[in-house]
């Protein structure tokens, strides 16, 4: 009897650990950027330029400051809830580019659990079967 008790726990908590998952994408900074809701809310003020992509030469620099947004998952693909976790991110790296008093964040780079990846046309996101998630590492400058 209390062996199949526990042959069933183990079961059961096995079929649920199954639905956990993380699964790291590699998605378009375009995508995201090219989206009138995106456009809309972080308006011109800000520039970003993601990885080693050309800017106008730094006048000032203002520091290094990173992010880190989830975002639920549930009931939408990954690219959607990646897409969401994104935007999020750069609003947060917008807020503090107009509070340390800089014109643009260079160098943006995705930092997934430590990991950094650097790229002119991608991000990184860790997608799971209830949150999705972007970390962004840039540099506030003013142009």
């Amino acid at each position: 009897m209390i062996r199949s008790v526990l042959v069933t726990i183990l079961l059961l908590s096995g079929s649920t650990m199954s639905y956990a998952r993380d699964t790291l994408l590699n998605l378009s900074v375009k995508d995201v950027m090219s989206r009138a809701d995106v456009q809309q809310k972080l308006g011109k003020d800000v520039k970003f330029f993601f990885g080693k992509s050309k800017h106008p030469p730094v006048k000032s620099k203002m520091g290094e400051f990173s992010t880190n947004k989830k975002t639920n998952a549930f009931n939408k693909s990954d690219q959607e809830a990646c897409q969401w976790a994104m935007f999020s991110a750069l609003l947060d790296l917008k807020k503090r580019a107009n509070s340390v008093g800089a014109n643009a964040v260079v160098n943006i780079r995705s930092n997934y659990k430590g990991n950094i990846f650097n790229s002119d046309i991608e991000y990184q996101c860790g997608a799971g079967t209830l949150m999705a998630g972007t970390a962004l590492i840039g540099d506030f400058v003013k142009l």
